[in-house]
């Protein structure tokens, strides 16, 4: 019984900023735990890369790429999912970017650029996906908030701005989206070593800190995000909604470390 209430056969699912670092990891994982699983992105290449590795684990999938900054792009993905497989039962919002730069100096227009893409972003494809969710009374949204959106880590204020958002619109769904079956909750990882950070995370004094901080004395591996994942996709998690899951290896708990 309990594999079947964690089992995600027979469910499709969309995952936005798919086809990178935590994006990737979560919708291969999807593809392992049974789903139908489309990953999306900008570059074509990358939609087309991990669609192949999803076919290879046996899954069902389509190679559209989109924009989260571009609603008719997200629009013209639920048209070409709902046409091949007729319904989305998960949403996974993973599409992010960051930048370090002072307070003090940021721009406006680059304090904007990461707001429109984490935040905002976050909300067209709630908004997008949702709309077909709540007709159906049937779906389970995953947004991917931050350690961030907790505590701050200097001179990103933007990205941090971003995902305390990301947590409260989490819970703004929740409460508006519950009565009508679709489940809204978030995962804040802690530190994970990706393509992109991993020079910062294994040769800087910040990457030492952060390492510090974390009580498990390692960094995460993308693949640990998984389970938290599908147990919020699955059915073994309808009673959870408006909630936001630290994968963190106790980061958030430390105090002192030493």
């Amino acid at each position: 019984m309990t594999t079947q209430l964690l089992s995600l056969e027979g469910k499709t699912a969309v995952v936005t900023g798919g086809t990178s670092g935590i994006g990737r990891a979560l919708s291969l994982g999807l593809a392992e735990a049974g789903a139908d699983v489309v990953a999306t992105a900008r570059r074509q290449q990358q939609v087309d890369e991990t669609a192949s590795e999803i076919e290879y684990r046996g899954r069902q999938t389509l190679r559209v790429p989109s924009d989260v900054c571009d609603r008719p792009s997200l629009e013209q993905l639920l048209a070409a999912v709902l046409g091949r497989f007729g319904k989305v039962d998960i949403l996974i919002n993973c599409a992010g970017r960051i930048k370090r730069t002072p307070t003090l100096t940021v721009p406006e227009e680059e304090w904007a650029g990461i707001l429109d893409t984490n935040l905002t972003g976050t909300l067209r494809a709630c908004q997008v996906f949702g709309k077909h969710m709540l007709e159906r009374g049937y779906g389970r949204i995953v947004n991917i908030a931050s350690l961030n959106s907790f505590v701050a880590l200097s001179e990103v204020a933007a990205y941090a701005a971003s995902k305390a958002g990301v947590v409260s619109l989490t819970r703004s769904l929740a409460v508006e989206w519950s009565k009508k079956g679709v489940t809204v909750n978030a995962i804040a990882p802690g530190v994970f070593r990706t393509a992109l950070n991993e020079s910062l995370l294994d040769s800087t004094p910040r990457g030492q800190e952060l390492l510090m901080r974390t009580p498990m004395g390692r960094f995460g591996k993308t693949e640990e995000l998984v389970g938290a994942a599908v147990f919020l996709s699955s059915d073994g998690a309808t009673f959870i909604t408006g909630q936001t899951i630290a994968v963190d290896g106790g980061f958030l708990a430390s105090g002192v470390n030493q």
